[in-house]
Parts: C-alpha cells; sequence; structure tokens
C-alpha cells in the first residue's frame, strides 16, 4: 500500500473508530468529572497548556476517588506484586515441565524475566492501568523494545485511543492521538521525516511547539493475504504507522513520520466486564456512578445546612441601612433605638443532622461496596477482633465476586504481558536455549501465585 492511501486508510478509520466511541467517550468524561478528575484526556492536545489547573475543583466527597484507588492497589497488589514472585513458567505439558533439566531452565527464564520487570516501568505503567480498569471499565498500555531497559511500557488515558476487536472478541487494533514537541518529533524520526513545518520550527530553535501526532497499530493485510511473516519491519503480522494529524496528506512519502511493525499485538487492553459484543468494557466506576453524584449533591446541601446554622441570613431594621454592621464574636453594633432597629436571624432551621450524616454514611458505603474496597480493608472495618481463619473466609468469600474479572484479567492482561516480554528478551538474546531441541514447539503456560490467584484456588 502506498503511503498517501495508508493515510487516507487510516484517516477513514480513526473517523469510524470514533464515531464508535462517541457514546463511550460522553460516559467517560461523566466518569472522570465525579470520581477520577486526573484521569482522562477529553480536550485533545490544543488544549493541553491547562495540563496543570486543579481539576478536583467540583469534588466535595471523595469516597469514590479514594475507593478506585483501593481497588488499583489491590488488584496491583494482589495480581502483580513487585515484592513477591506472582506467576511460574510453566509448558503445555506438565510432565515435561517437571523434568529437572526443564524445570531449572523454565526457573532461570522467570528469575531473568522478573529483573526485567523490576528494572523496566512496567509496574508503574499496571498501577496506573489499574486505576484505569476501575474507573472506565477498559484500560491501554502499549509494550515495546527498548535499548535501556530491554522493554518500556506507554500507559494510555481514556480519551486518548481507540480499539478495534477481531472476530474472536481479543482487541487486534489500537489508534491512539497524543502531543509530541518539535524537538521529541525530530528526535525520534529524524529531521528528514517530519514535516515543512515542523522542520522549519526546527531550525528557528522553537523546539517545544506542540504537534498532535496519530500512532495507528492494526493487523497487517498484506501479511495476512500473503499467509507468511517476514522480519522485515513493513511486512509483520501488526503494522504501526505515525504521522502528524495537521500536516497535509498528499505529499507521498513526507506524509507519514514512519512505518514499523510488531511481530506481537503490542497493546495490552484489559477490560472489566463485557457486554454481547462491545469492544469496551464496564467498569466498578459506572456501578457507583449515581452514588457518587448523589453524594456531591447531598455534600453540598449538608455543607448549605451548617453554614444557615452557624451563620443565618438575618434581618434588620431599615435605620441601619448604610451603617457599619458587625456580626463577629463579641462585636457590638449601635444604634439609637435599640428596641425598634433589631438584628437578627430571619428564621432558625434545626435539620436533623444525625438522619443526614447517615444518610451519607449509607451513600458512601454503596461507593465503596461498588468498587470492592471491602474486600481490600477488610482488617480495617471489623468492628471487633475476629480470629484469622474468619477474616480469610470472609475475604474468600466476597473474593467470589471477582472471579469472573481475575480470569478475564488473566487471559487479556497478564499472559498476553508474560508473552509479549518473553519474546522481546528471546530476540534480543537475554533468553538462554533451551535444554532439549524439541522444546521450541512448546508454548509456554505461565501459573499464577499471585495472593489472590492463590484464594480463588482456594
Amino acid at each position: 500500500m502506498k503511503s498517501d492511501s495508508l493515510r487516507r486508510h487510516c484517516e477513514r478509520r480513526l473517523n469510524a473508530l470514533d464515531r464508535e466511541r462517541a457514546s463511550w467517550f460522553a460516559h467517560w468524561r461523566e466518569l472522570s468529572d465525579n470520581i477520577m478528575p486526573r484521569r482522562g484526556n477529553f480536550l485533545g492536545v490544543r488544549h493541553r497548556p491547562d495540563r496543570g489547573g486543579k481539576r478536583n475543583a467540583r469534588l466535595l466527597d471523595s469516597t469514590a476517588m479514594l475507593a478506585a484507588r483501593t481497588l488499583a492497589s489491590g488488584l496491583m497488589a494482589g495480581l502483580t506484586s513487585p515484592a513477591r514472585p506472582w506467576f511460574r513458567l510453566g509448558l503445555g505439558s506438565p510432565a515435561v515441565s517437571a523434568v529437572p533439566e526443564v524445570r531449572a531452565w523454565l526457573d532461570d527464564v522467570q528469575g531473568r524475566m522478573f529483573r526485567v520487570f523490576a528494572r523496566s516501568n512496567l509496574y508503574n505503567a499496571l498501577a496506573v492501568a489499574y486505576e484505569e480498569l476501575a474507573v472506565f471499565g477498559t484500560a491501554a498500555l502499549v509494550v515495546t523494545e527498548d535499548a535501556k531497559e530491554i522493554v518500556r511500557a506507554y500507559p494510555l488515558t481514556a480519551g486518548e485511543y481507540w480499539l478495534a476487536a477481531s472476530e474472536r472478541g481479543s482487541v487486534n487494533t489500537l489508534y491512539r492521538t497524543f502531543g509530541m514537541t518539535t524537538f521529541q518529533l525530530v528526535e525520534r524520526f529524524g529531521r528528514g521525516a517530519v514535516s515543512t513545518l515542523v522542520r522549519e520550527r526546527y531550525d528557528r530553535g522553537q523546539w517545544d511547539h506542540e504537534v498532535e501526532v496519530v500512532n495507528a497499530i492494526e493487523p497487517n493485510e498484506e501479511v495476512r493475504e500473503s499467509g507468511g511473516f517476514a522480519r522485515h519491519k513493513h511486512h509483520m503480522a501488526y503494522r504501526s504507522v505515525w504521522y502528524e494529524k495537521g500536516a497535509p496528506n498528499n505529499q507521498g512519502d513526507e506524509s507519514l513520520l514512519d512505518v514499523g511493525g510488531f511481530e506481537e499485538f503490542p497493546a495490552l487492553c484489559p477490560r472489566w466486564h463485557l457486554a454481547g459484543n462491545d469492544v469496551y468494557g464496564r467498569s466498578p466506576g459506572m456501578d457507583a456512578l449515581p452514588d457518587a453524584k448523589s453524594l456531591q449533591r447531598m455534600q453540598l446541601r449538608f455543607a448549605e445546612t451548617l453554614d444557615k446554622m452557624v451563620s443565618p441570613p438575618m434581618v434588620a431594621s431599615p435605620s441601619l441601612r448604610g451603617a457599619a454592621v458587625a456580626s463577629t464574636p463579641s462585636a457590638v453594633t449601635y444604634v439609637a433605638d435599640p428596641d425598634g432597629a433589631g438584628f437578627r436571624p430571619a428564621y432558625q432551621i434545626n435539620p436533623p443532622l444525625a438522619e443526614f450524616t447517615a444518610a451519607i454514611r449509607e451513600r458512601q458505603q454503596a461507593v465503596r461496596a461498588a468498587f470492592h474496597a471491602d474486600l481490600f480493608l477488610m482488617a480495617t472495618q471489623l468492628e471487633e477482633v475476629r480470629t484469622a481463619t474468619e477474616v480469610a473466609e470472609r475475604r474468600a468469600e466476597k473474593l467470589v465476586m471477582l472471579g469472573p474479572v481475575l480470569e478475564r484479567l488473566h487471559d487479556d492482561l497478564l499472559e498476553p504481558l508474560i508473552g509479549r516480554v518473553f519474546q522481546i528478551m528471546a530476540r534480543n538474546g537475554h533468553i538462554p536455549p533451551p535444554p532439549y531441541e524439541e522444546l521450541d514447539g512448546l508454548r509456554l503456560q505461565p501459573e499464577y501465585v499471585s495472593p489472590m490467584a492463590a484464594l480463588q484456588a482456594a
């Protein structure tokens, strides 16, 4: 496919994906406004100068935001903790995996992979992905090869990417837009690949001007039609196209920044819960949204009630118009006729504060339950000391609610992540050869040994 037609193909597909994502986009923005205001990119690159602005000014109750963080932290510690092994490599055949030489090789490869995980930013990216998953129902991070750290992960936020799935329901296409400065563009793609306008800005020293860039990662139809997998980057299983969104698309090769490829799909896109053939997932944040919005209104009314109790509206005699009136404690207002020039509250209120507080507490508990926060903070929420056995039984009972989600995370996130890192390490010579040549055809099968996987198995 020629570069100009490839550019037009990507633009047409981006427009189609944008129409598909439109209804989700509005929902995500509402979730961001009411639960996680520092997540999501809904204004595009042109409105990024306010990226450091205060975004939580409209939040009057932080219960939903803290509950989402609790769920994300619990998933991080329970599924992919950096402090302990969370998977054990195996092969498709348990009998072959138990052979001493094979087991020693698998343990060696497993240790090398854990060191790569710790050395790179993969754990930091996973922490971001879990927050996105809890609030928006869909997360996305791109794992690429890196010369310094072997692998490098780039977590994305809701609003800056588009997804499409294969006929099997697995995500196989990711389009994303983000801003890159003039200097970053020249550093990443070279001076000859950027548009004429960017090149002129670079020559004038305007290095920090931001440009919106599109990256399209999708199946390569040329490989699919030929039925083969070549190692050349233009003929790999997945194609990666880069171009400047605002640059003209009629300049031949100059309309594209780069065309590359991947042997495996580099984007990990876990979904919390899927309905039918939806591409994007549904989340605990969507379940908690009605209660989270109700909490904001209740806290506003509660604050107004307290204000009226502490500083009620006042009535005064017309003779005090224009006079200095003091309402601070121990202040005195002097009037000629104290009996006729009263200065008093217009009305007194006696709100049921206990019932009001109880209603707010019930809403807060509903939000925490939607985010499964009680599962991860069980010990701190028990009213009396319990035995360790009882706490474990309660936790295992609540974990049943997360069973389908954990299975989806294993399939959509952890297994593709382990496979992707293994393949990158193998291509760069960081995996020792197996003890037997027959092992080359067997598929790696990870066994999850994280705390949550152990509880689920029990």
